[in-house]
C-alpha cells in the first residue's frame, strides 16, 4: 500500500496484520479521491480507520487534519508507525471505540467536514442503527460521509446519497448532510 497523491505520494505505508482489516486497496482509495474531489482544508475522521490509508490520504491531499480511530491493538500499531513515518503533526490517533469517540466528540463540539467509515464487513450491520444515530452530532453542515462495505450489503442512511461505485466485492458509497446540518429519512444508494 502507498500513499497515491499530494506531499507524499509514493510513501509505501504498512497495514496491521491479520484478517480483522481488510486494507483499501489503492485503485478503490484513488477512485474514492477522484469522486471526492480537493479535500483541502477538511477536517477529517477516519472510523475503524485500520490502516489509517484513508485519513493519511487525506492529510497527503492537503487536508487540515485528521483523527483516526481504531480499538484493535494491531491497527493502532499500524497507523502509530504510519503517522510516524509520514511525519504529519496533524494527525491524531485514538484507540477508542467509535461509539465514545462520536459521543465524546458531539459533548466537545467537534464537527468534521469528511468522515471515513469502514468496519469489518460482518460488523457493518451493528454499527449503522448506532452511526445513524451519533453521526449528525460531529458532522459539520455540508459534511461528506464515505462508506466503504462488502457489495451485496445495503447502505441506509439518513444523508442524501451523492455516489457511488463497486468495485469487485467492495462498493464505496457518499453520502452528504444538508447545509442546514438537519438529517433526512434514511435513504439508500
Amino acid at each position: 500500500m502507498r500513499i497515491i497523491a499530494g506531499t507524499r505520494k509514493g510513501t509505501i505505508i504498512t497495514a496491521p496484520r491479520g484478517e480483522e482489516t481488510r486494507p483499501t486497496a489503492d485503485k478503490v482509495r484513488g477512485a474514492v479521491f477522484n469522486m471526492l474531489g480537493d479535500v483541502s482544508g477538511l477536517r477529517v475522521l477516519d472510523l475503524f480507520a485500520g490502516s489509517g490509508a484513508l485519513g493519511l490520504e487525506s492529510l497527503s491531499r492537503g487536508a487540515d487534519s485528521a483523527l483516526l480511530v481504531d480499538n484493535r491493538p494491531a491497527a493502532v500499531k499500524a497507523i502509530a508507525a504510519n503517522i510516524a513515518q509520514l511525519r504529519f503533526d496533524n494527525a491524531l490517533l485514538k484507540r477508542r471505540d467509535y461509539r465514545a469517540i462520536l459521543g465524546n466528540a458531539a459533548k466537545k463540539g467537534d464537527r468534521f467536514d469528511l468522515i471515513f467509515i469502514d468496519p469489518p464487513y460482518k460488523m457493518l450491520r451493528v454499527v449503522l442503527p448506532e452511526l445513524e444515530r451519533l453521526l449528525p452530532g460531529v458532522m459539520a453542515p455540508g459534511a461528506v460521509l464515505v462508506v466503504e462495505s462488502d457489495a451485496r450489503e445495503t447502505v441506509s442512511l439518513p444523508f442524501e446519497p451523492v455516489a457511488g461505485k463497486t468495485y469487485g466485492d467492495t462498493s464505496i458509497r457518499i453520502f452528504r448532510l444538508d447545509g442546514e446540518g438537519v438529517p433526512a429519512t434514511p435513504q439508500e444508494l
